[in-house]
């Protein structure tokens, strides 16, 4: 069995990832009721006897003593990585494993990637090694980070480089959240202009989240509990009820959106579980990623609601299938339908047969237009261990053009700011930031659309007749 670990960067990512250990140890719980530490434990979770000082107190095999998350939490600022430590979480986190500074990284990508990159190189490279020592077979890197702040997007994207130098033969998969218009960061389109560049060149998969769009599937949420058409029972252990029981949303508001994000993850790595067509990590950027760049893969989740936070009835299973096809569900702003799919996977879990998921993509495909080189472009894995709460749930990852529009908007916003020069400034006052750094960035992005736009060019075109092999009798 493989070994993952996660690298939680900036106050974003560690709030999320927070959620993620969270849920991680709940779904353990509900299917290892003898606490055994096995292997679907071992791929996010070391075994620590705390007797034994040091680090030589891993134990492979028995009953659980004390887990260990397989993390490394990166802060320029102690406040949410202090809060996890003293929260309910705080033993499932090794000390040795945090990198934090008081100052922050100002909102401001320079001081996150060039200042505290330079400074905390060497501390990271040890906590990364560190944790890959601990693993027997270390498979992938889950980087979760914001692109709109200063260290998520800086420091963020500065760690791609470093693991690709030092691991390069360990996936790199980056769960990026883009800001959403409205962001109360101003420099938010330099900070996430500046790490685009990053994620083209040094990530193996990107899954794009769209803040927007979390806000918008809450409130969805929100709306249809309030108004009673799912019923308003909320479950006395759900992720909306408070510590003191009052059924109502945590105080933190993004508490809810993170979950979701949290969910992807959790799915995103279901072969921790037993399954009868199991899909592995390498397998989606295999299968997934037709060319070096185009490795951004839009992610739909149903159903969206957290370890059935709410008495919601459970979706058809051939209704969840549409679900994840429908802009609604789709974890950014887009409609996938109406753009043209590379490549496409479905990651289901629970009590679902392989005849099930193959009447659906016979179902959905006459309404979903594929690239004429890759008319059969699925991959599909089932796993028998539902979501905590489910009988079954769906995770589909599309490499999809509908994720241009965000990167356009993105240049967009960019481009405002950068024609004025506002905010420059306090970039090029950073020791190796140059002007160039903006124009290589913005170039980047647009061969980046650019490549998208080649493609939805080729929608109309008629999907390629292949010769068919002729059998002499």
């Amino acid at each position: 069995m493989t070994q993952s670990v996660v690298i939680q960067v900036g106050q974003c990512g560690n709030q999320i990832g927070c959620c993620f250990w969270d849920l991680a140890l709940r779904e353990h719980a509900a299917v290892n009721q003898k606490a055994i530490y096995d292997e679907a434990i071992s791929s996010f979770f070391r075994n620590v006897d705390t007797r034994v000082v040091g680090d030589g107190g891993s134990i492979s095999k028995g009953k659980i003593c004390s887990l260990k998350a397989r993390a490394v939490l990166i802060d320029m600022e102690e406040g949410v990585v202090n809060e996890i430590l003293q929260g309910p979480l705080r033993d499932v986190f090794d000390s040795k494993q945090l990198i934090t500074d008081i100052s922050g990284s100002g909102n401001n990508w320079a001081v996150g990637h060039k200042v505290f990159g330079s400074l905390y190189q060497e501390q990271i490279l040890e906590k990364l090694r560190k944790s890959a020592e601990h693993c027997d077979c270390l498979q992938c890197f889950f980087i979760i980070h914001s692109m709109g702040g200063g260290t998520g997007s800086g420091l963020g994207t500065f760690l791609l480089k470093v693991l690709e130098d030092e691991f390069p033969e360990v996936y790199r998969f980056v769960t990026s959240i883009y800001p959403s218009g409205e962001d109360d960061v101003i420099t938010s389109p330099y900070n996430s202009m500046l790490a685009m560049k990053e994620l083209n060149e040094h990530a193996d998969c990107v899954l794009p989240i769209d803040n927007q769009s979390l806000f918008d599937i809450i409130s969805k949420i929100d709306l249809m509990v309030n108004s009673g058409k799912l019923g308003t029972a909320i479950k006395p252990k759900s992720l909306v009820t408070s510590s003191a029981g009052a059924k109502k949303r945590q105080e933190k508001p993004f508490d809810a959106m993170n979950n979701i994000v949290a969910n992807l993850l959790l799915n995103l790595s279901s072969a921790r579980f037993e399954g009868s067509l199991n899909m592995d990590l390498n397998e989606i950027s295999m299968n997934l990623v037709p060319f070096p760049q185009l490795h951004y893969l839009v992610s739909s989740l149903t159903p969206l609601y957290t370890l059935a936070d709410v008495n919601i009835p459970s979706r058809r299973l051939d209704q969840m299938f549409s679900d994840a096809f429908s802009k609604d569900h789709q974890l950014i702003r887009a409609d996938p339908k109406h753009s043209l799919y590379l490549a496409c996977a479905l990651m289901v879990r629970g009590n679902v047969q392989i005849s099930d998921l193959r009447r659906n993509i016979e179902r959905l495909k006459p309404s979903l237009r594929f690239v004429s080189w890759n008319q059969e472009g699925w991959k599909t894995s089932l796993c028998s261990v539902p979501p905590v709460g489910h009988s079954h749930s769906l995770l589909a990852l599309a490499n999809n053009t509908c994720v241009k529009p965000t990167f356009i908007e993105l240049r967009e916003r960019f481009t405002r700011l950068y024609r004025k020069r506002a905010h420059l400034h306090h970039y090029l006052q950073i020791e190796g930031m140059e002007e160039s750094c903006f124009t290589e960035a913005l170039s980047s992005l647009s061969a980046l659309i650019q490549e998208y736009n080649q493609l939805d060019a080729t929608k109309s075109m008629p999907a390629e007749e292949l010769p068919r092999l002729s059998v002499a009798v």
